[in-house]
């Protein structure tokens, strides 16, 4: 057998990306954890924003010495960045023999048979090719516990900040018998979470004809036996629709956890992104929810000095997270990409102006974020058992419905991966809570 390596940035879309390229590679190729032992290196690459990028390049040109000694080893680059650079790609990076879009990544095969045959490098970023991700494979990493699914690719929102629909396409929604067939597959293998995937996952359906609503299929998803949980991720605040809503209050294996993109708390500064909805607007959604589904638990995407934002503009945010107050938040300096109209726009903030407000979003989401986790002290929890914990393996861990980490303790002799169990909550981490035991409620 063959050795491969795979490195994967950026999001969990692309994670399901690679799982997918190693379970097509399965039947020549065994994963090894050293790009020095191997004999196909593969990163997997994200380029929403530059840091990324540039993390994937430095990465990539390191292989240029393993290259000269072992000239048959064959080097790739996927994912966002190939499909931004393209051919480009190449030229800056003679070593790599292999560049494969979003769109082609589960064409490996066929592009390793053509670098086989010397018809390399193989750089194929077509946006407009069938997509369809192959069926899943059983784990060779014990039993799954937790799995991904995407629904769709690509994004038509066009956020003036944003890359996304130029490396990912147009959204493009899968069939919803594609879908069911997959988390169907994944159930007989054992996998009781799953989390549907998309740039815009509550667009679904939208532009195919005969195609279920995103609120519809969360509820065939929900019908399937065995399946103990149901998450999504990631929505636009625009396409939260009531319905939707309605599903967080009536759907049973729904969990109560919703990641919702605010970007700023700024009308003026929302306008010039492109994001199509209004704080004021924003904020009624949020509160309808809130109304129907009390128990959900909300986190956001923020990104402080998009050009010409003021000082007004940014107080704007802050107040928008202490009214909000965000379970969690990912945070973000504005950074120009390429394609995306932003990187023309006037008024650059500087960065020093930046890296403050960032660290002043920082300070107040840490005191919000502490004030919720210890609101969880002396509450029984749901967990979902996703193994022993990394950091100490004489305590499990898992998740709530509300998707916080808990690291546990339990009597010895019981194996309680892939359970159902509460856990009393005891007392709270930067990252995490830490319990107790009580009870198994479904076993694995």
């Amino acid at each position: 057998m063959k050795r491969v390596y795979l490195k994967t940035f950026g999001c969990q879309m692309n994670e399901y990306d690679s799982e997918r390229m190693l379970a097509l590679l399965r039947e020549e190729y065994v994963p090894c954890a050293q790009p020095e032992e191997a004999d196909l290196i593969l990163v997997n690459t994200c380029s929403v924003r530059k840091k990324a990028e540039e993390k994937v390049y430095s990465l990539v040109g390191r292989f240029k010495h393993l290259k000269s000694r072992r000239p048959e080893v064959v080097v790739g680059v996927c994912g966002c960045v190939a499909q931004q650079e393209g051919e480009r790609l190449v030229k800056r990076l003679p070593h790599v023999d292999l560049v494969l879009g979003p769109r082609t990544v589960f064409r490996i095969r066929e592009a390793l048979q053509e670098i086989e045959a010397g018809r390399g490098p193989v750089v194929w970023v077509e946006l407009d090719t069938d997509w369809s991700p192959p069926l899943p494979t059983p784990s060779e990493n014990g039993r799954p516990v937790k799995a991904f699914v995407t629904i769709m690719q690509g994004c038509d929102n066009f956020c003036s900040y944003c890359v996304v629909p130029y490396v990912r396409g147009r959204e493009v929604s899968r069939p919803p018998e594609e879908i069911l067939r997959e988390v169907e597959c994944l159930v007989a293998q054992g996998v009781r979470e799953i989390t549907l995937l998309g740039q815009n996952v509550n667009s679904y359906g939208r532009k195919e004809r005969g195609f279920p609503t995103f609120a519809e299929l969360l509820r065939l998803i929900s019908e399937i036996e065995g399946l103990w949980r149901l998450r999504f991720t990631t929505s636009h605040p625009k396409d939260l629709s009531e319905d939707l809503m309605r599903a967080f209050a009536e759907l049973e294996k729904l969990c109560e956890h919703l990641h919702l993109p605010v970007q700023s708390g700024s009308s003026r500064i929302l306008h010039l992104m492109n994001r199509k909805y209004t704080r004021e607007e924003y904020l009624e959604k949020v509160r309808r929810l809130r109304e129907m589904a009390p128990e959900v638990a909300l986190t956001t995407d923020i990104i402080v000095g998009f050009p010409g934002e003021t000082e007004e503009d940014f107080r704007q945010t802050l107040t928008l997270l202490e009214e909000v107050r965000y379970q969690e938040i990912f945070s973000f300096k504005y950074s120009d990409r390429p394609f995306a109209r932003a990187r023309d726009f006037p008024e650059k903030v500087p960065e020093e102006v930046k890296a403050a407000r960032l660290e002043e979003v920082h300070r107040l989401q840490a005191r919000i974020t502490e004030e919720i986790y210890r609101s969880y002290i002396g509450r029984k929890e749901e967990i979902l058992v996703e193994g022993r914990s990394e950091r100490n393996p004489l305590l499990w861990t898992g998740r709530t419905r509300t998707n916080l980490v808990v690291n546990f303790s339990a009597p010895e002799g019981l194996d309680l991966k892939g359970a159902l169990v509460h856990v009393l909550i005891k007392d709270t981490g930067k990252h995490s809570l830490r319990g107790e035991y009580v009870r198994t409620l479904k076993g694995p």
